[in-house]
């Protein structure tokens, strides 16, 4: 059963990102500061939700949720601060987006820099004990589903539509047939060693 709370503060904002591991596209993070009345049965971190579920789910977060926050990373930019610092950039910016600020923040995962002297938590696994981190897990992975649905038109070749930009077979296949693109994060290794990529 997920939690609710973590501080006891009332608004308490979780957080989390989506795309960490993708060869292209951006990393995305979403905010969520949920009211101490919410209740949702199906809510759970979004690795373990169905796309239709993840879909079912993200306007109830919205209508319901004290506020919410997402941001988008671009590949230039994780390429310049790498993957890491972009994630928690993108945390950043996302709490930045939400029209309240928190009193608290619980963060999935074990790395963040501090946001605005407001105190924070690094809580491991996150988006399965907390359900604002699991509301953000949420967010985040569908906005993130959206925008490389868009970019797929542009690029059908590489089938983000379905991989969405993660290291599958026929993505690498594909970018060893066609090279990269912009939305290409160059630094990472696009191509395993045997299948070496000339950039």
């Amino acid at each position: 059963m997920l939690k609710l709370n973590y501080s006891g503060f009332k608004l308490e904002c979780g957080t989390d990102e989506a795309g960490r591991g993708c060869l292209c596209g951006p990393v995305t993070a979403a905010a969520v500061i949920l009211p101490d009345t919410f209740k949702n049965d199906i809510l759970n971190d979004s690795k373990q939700l169905s796309e239709k579920k993840r879909e079912l789910i993200r306007p109830i977060i919205e209508k319901e949720a004290l506020a919410f926050g997402v941001a988008h990373v671009f590949p230039e930019t994780i390429d310049d601060i790498n993957i890491l610092n972009a994630s928690i950039l993108a945390m950043h910016e996302a709490i930045k987006n939400m029209r309240v600020n928190p009193e608290f923040i619980i963060v999935d995962g074990n790395k963040f820099k501090p946001f605005n002297n407001v105190n924070h938590e690094t809580i491991v696994k996150g988006d399965s004990k907390y359900l604002s981190i699991a509301a953000a897990s949420v967010l985040a992975k569908t906005y993130r589903d959206d925008y490389m649905q868009r970019i797929h038109e542009e690029f059908p070749m590489y089938d983000w539509r379905k991989n969405k930009g993660y290291p599958t077979k026929t993505h690498r296949e594909a970018i060893k047939k066609h090279g990269i693109t912009n939305y290409h994060r160059k630094s990472f290794r696009l191509l395993p060693e045997q299948l070496k990529l000339e950039l």
